[in-house]
């Protein structure tokens, strides 16, 4: 992708006059060139959250903003805050008053910049589950992403209780600067890449990481069948209210007379006497919604046995690309450590009897070592029975298509005359690297994005190869834009999503323009859609079957880039 070859691939399009030719057909051309995929998928941020001020999308503005509300309907007159870094009146002192709803902050009811409050250089962030470390990076806290608080947080469309329906309260309404990002002034450097912005791209399920990671490969919300319905502590039903929340927040008080139940499955249709009646309308059924652990290892150590989700036999892409003869891969980040790949590429735990590396969870029981970064829900291959550790064909399949993000590092970086990559990749960055709120530094996480990005650019794969870069959802974050089904009908959509809209770039020199903006409506599964029309495939589910492909990205008018 050097700038002689833009330049000669920008000179052959206008040679053959491409205003001429169909849209349809010019998008079928460059299909043909696309020789692999390389998808990056990242964590947690909503579209204005992140890349809200990219010159030519629809961003963030004061006009579009929407006011929060109570949970009696009314507009906040000030944001409160509970992050440690932004409550009043330590360390920010008051300067907005909101007698009706007793909040005193630094923070009227709008937008914020994050960076003027958590710079980069903050010491906010802690690394891993139980090492307690900290480093600089300007963390901001976790934001609470689930599937039921999600759907209060829309709110029919009116996407005006995401404060209300949070733990984080006001960090809800924070955003970045996006042109200080890392993934931004690699974009807008001398020679950079051809590559597009996506400003109408929606994850594909209500909720959190866990959902729309299945999401991603299978585009269907895993199944509990004949999950435990008695009320006992194995059943792992929510319990929600009559405003379908399952949980009380700062500024949201249940009106329930019963417990609820934030749990791991969706309410029941029919719950015991001692649970309380699931309102009409909410979602119920035997149906995981929330973060939940795999029957194969690995799974986050201790988890108790009834809590492991029953193996999943939807089809996924992964067998669709397999039964077409595609190579395809799922890189992720530790990897090798978590699932005991004993000298495999990335692995750092020396040959036993006990994981040698001191960043290991503990209670972890060698050979299975998992960083104190890694995500066993981040892993949606692992769920399924065709990845069984218990099967000779699933041992096989796993050793083929689950391995470690070091090794798609050294296979590009080793494409120098001769392209390497599978046909199709899957990139998934272990914690520090990802970009998730709470435990990953923005900055940090972007940097990650960068150096996968480079290591692609700088490869014998970069002339035929496409990289999608998006995120697994919202993280709890405000967007302005109405995602299908919530106060309109335009698009594809059901009970289950899509949610928010979230960030979204391809990565090709076979886009037309160096910059463009692509406002074509997608979700998740749209990746899966442009996959089966690449090689061939059937649809793995509905909503991949109805969705856009990424396709239509080559007939986006260019835009200008800023300066």
């Amino acid at each position: 992708m050097r700038v002689a070859y833009k330049l000669s691939l920008a000179a052959a399009f206008l040679a053959a006059g491409s205003a001429a030719v169909p849209a349809d057909a010019r998008s079928d051309n460059e299909i043909r060139k696309i020789k692999r995929f390389v998808v990056i998928y990242q964590e947690n941020h909503s579209f204005d959250n992140l890349y809200g001020d990219w010159e030519g999308v629809n961003g963030r503005t004061p006009a579009n903003y929407i006011p929060q509300v109570n949970q009696a309907g009314s507009p906040y007159g000030c944001l409160l805050q509970n992050d440690p870094s932004l409550t009043s009146p330590s360390p920010l002192p008051v300067s907005c008053t909101d007698a009706e709803n007793d909040i005193a902050s630094a923070f009227t009811n709008a937008e914020f910049s994050i960076d003027t409050y958590i710079p980069a250089t903050a010491p906010t962030c802690t690394g891993g589950y139980d090492q307690g470390d900290s480093y600089n990076g300007g963390c901001t806290e976790d934001i609470v992403h689930r599937y039921y608080q999600q759907i209060y947080q829309l709110n029919g469309g009116k996407l005006n209780r995401y404060v209300t329906g949070s733990d984080a309260v006001g960090l809800t309404m924070g955003y970045y600067d996006t042109r200080q990002l890392p993934i931004y002034r690699y974009l807008h450097q001398d020679g950079h890449p051809n590559y597009a912005i996506l400003d109408n791209f929606f994850h594909a399920a209500f909720g959190g990481s866990f959902l729309n990671h299945q999401w991603l490969i299978a585009a269907n919300t895993p199944t509990w069948p004949n999950a435990v319905n008695d009320g006992s502590k194995k059943d792992l039903h929510s319990v929600v209210d009559g405003n379908g929340m399952p949980t009380n927040y700062p500024l949201y008080t249940s009106p329930a007379s019963y417990a609820l139940n934030d749990a791991q499955l969706t309410a029941s249709c029919d719950p015991p006497p001692d649970r309380g009646p699931t309102p009409p309308g909410v979602v119920c059924g035997d149906y995981a919604v929330n973060t939940t652990q795999p029957t194969n290892q690995p799974f986050q150590p201790g988890t108790k046995d009834y809590k492991l989700l029953p193996l999943q036999t939807a089809p996924t892409v992964g067998d669709r690309l397999t039964a077409a003869g595609v190579s395809w891969a799922w890189y992720s980040g530790g990897w090798s450590n978590a699932a005991g790949n004993i000298g495999a590429p990335g692995w750092t735990n020396g040959l036993g009897p006990n994981c040698a590396d001191p960043r290991t969870i503990q209670g972890s029981t060698f050979p299975n070592c998992p960083d104190t970064w890694f995500q066993f829900h981040h892993q949606p291959f692992n769920y399924f029975a065709n990845f069984s550790t218990r099967t000779k064909s699933g041992l096989k399949h796993r050793k083929q298509h689950l391995r470690d993000e070091i090794e798609f590092i050294n296979l590009a970086q080793t494409s120098k005359k001769k392209c390497k990559l599978k046909s199709v990749s899957f990139v998934k960055p272990l914690g520090q690297g990802n970009e998730h709120p709470g435990y990953s530094s923005e900055p940090i996480g972007s940097d990650h994005l960068v150096v996968l990005l480079s290591a692609i650019e700088n490869s014998a794969c970069a002339k035929d190869t496409m990289v999608i870069v998006t995120y697994d959802e919202f993280g709890g974050q405000y967007d302005h834009v109405q995602p299908p089904g919530q106060g309109n009908d335009k698009g594809p959509h059901d009970k289950w999503g899509p949610g928010n809209r979230i960030p979204a770039l391809i990565v090709s020199p076979l886009l037309p323009h160096a910059f463009s903006v692509d406002g074509t409506q997608y979700d998740t599964t749209s990746i899966l859609a442009t996959l089966e029309k690449r090689y061939g495939l059937a649809p793995v589910a509905d909503r991949d079957a109805q969705v856009n492909n990424l396709f239509s990205v080559f007939d986006a008018a260019p835009a200008n880039a800023a300066r």
